[in-house]
């Protein structure tokens, strides 16, 4: 059993003094009087640099605010070696990335039949079947329900699959989850105008795409905590995350979130659509198939130091990352820096927020020599976030969807850092 051992009792005390004690050498080369190359140009202290010289940009040069062109690097990662690219998926940078919002134009992708341009005055959402009373509702209709905002993530349900190759960086191996703040109303609220009839126990939720994308909801979590949204992190929904209108299912894998919705059909049983038959259930070893598989579990990865990025010195560094839940709240996040053989409890960045992501951080002195890094999540249920090796031994190599185990990074002797399971 692997042992489990505390930060010190005062991290960031701790961590200001190892960074001015040991890690000083490391900053050295950027004091005065260095003679590094970089030192050397015009722009560094103690020089007046070029941009301080003239004027910049003119207020209102953008109307709508873009990144600094030399973080043009940050990007969503999108393969170059698939066939298609209507039905199809791009990443989050999340080695890129601080805090847990992440910004609308780096928010993860997937499409079943492309992004369709739909005009919000001639869309409409459709809400009937065991209903007393069925409903049409316009955009503005929907706006004039009491609104609300929440932060939570979505993620896909194969973020990642289980065969390799696997991927090189944190957005390659689970970039298919993102967290935003989403306005709209709550699906409880329109459902209560319609009147529910007894013996409603499903909603069918259908989107508006070239693939009418469709899935069943539980009428518990129709009633629980569902959106119907309309805005992502203060501005409109962008047409790639389902404008105008998309539903929200907190904690539920990403598909059933259904973007473009234009139908809810309340029904006595599921639908057993394409997207939960043929698709998005697994076959376990036995020969069954698991089903309706809603809830994304614990999950973490460290996304600094990971895979694609080098250490430059021994010294002090800090290990951090993003944690997740579809059960509720992150109770702790623990990091290993001896390939499992020891434990030590990560500080959570406030706020924690239930079915949100979670940043953890852990202050760490690197010697120097080869280390093995990883980092498991417990959600407030106590469920622990399990190995690949055990997850597999659980659910057998035919699985593919819902892999929440744990990815360890390798940082070699000259600071390199890759995938250890590759």
């Amino acid at each position: 059993m692997s042992s489990t051992t505390h930060a010190d009792d005062d991290p960031v005390t701790t961590t200001r003094r190892r960074f001015l004690t040991a890690g000083s050498a490391a900053v050295g080369g950027a004091v005065l009087g260095t003679s590094t190359a970089a030192a050397e140009t015009d722009n560094l202290p103690p020089n007046v640099p070029e941009w301080m010289k003239a004027p910049g940009e003119p207020t209102g040069g953008q109307l709508y605010g873009a990144p600094s062109p030399f973080e043009k690097g940050v990007v969503k990662n999108i393969s170059k070696a698939l066939k298609q690219y209507i039905s199809a998926s791009s990443r989050t940078p999340l080695q890129e990335l601080d805090g847990i919002i992440t910004p609308n134009g780096l928010f993860y992708e997937r499409h079943h039949g492309g992004v369709p341009t739909i005009d919000p005055a001639q869309h409409r959402l459709m809400l009937h079947g065991l209903v007393e009373r069925p409903l049409i509702f316009t955009i503005d209709d929907l706006r004039r329900f009491p609104s609300e905002s929440r932060i939570h993530f979505l993620e896909c349900s194969g973020n990642p699959g289980y065969t390799k190759p696997y991927g090189k960086t944190a957005s390659d191996l689970v970039g298919l989850v993102s967290c935003a703040e989403w306005t709209g109303v709550s699906l409880k609220l329109v459902l209560q105008e319609a009147g529910l009839k007894p013996e409603a126990k499903w909603v069918v939720a259908e989107g508006a795409d070239a693939a009418a994308l469709t899935r069943s909801i539980p009428i518990e979590k129709c009633l629980e905590d569902a959106m119907l949204v309309y805005s992502q992190n203060g501005e409109r929904l962008r047409p790639q995350q389902g404008y105008p209108l998309r539903l929200f299912l907190p904690g539920f894998e990403g598909n059933m979130s259904v973007k473009w919705l234009r139908r809810l059909h309340v029904t006595a049983e599921p639908v057993y659509s394409r997207e939960e038959t043929s698709k998005y259930t697994d076959l376990l070893s036995d020969g069954t198939a698991r089903e309706f598989s809603f809830y994304m579990e614990a999950k973490s990865i460290i996304t600094r130091p990971s895979g694609g990025q080098r250490l430059s010195a021994p010294g002090f560094h800090e290990v951090t990352g993003i944690a997740w839940s579809g059960h509720g709240k992150i109770a702790r996040v623990e990091v290993s820096v001896d390939d499992g053989r020891s434990w030590q409890d990560a500080r959570l960045q406030e706020p924690v927020l239930t079915r949100a992501l979670t940043r953890f951080r852990l202050p760490w002195q690197w010697d120097g020599k080869p280390a093995v890094i990883q980092s498991r999540a417990i959600d407030e249920t106590g469920y622990v976030q399990p190995t690949l090796a055990e997850l597999l031994a659980v659910r057998g190599e035919n699985y593919f969807y819902h892999n929440n185990a744990i990815w360890p990074w390798l940082i070699a002797a000259d600071g390199e850092v890759t995938n250890a399971l590759a």
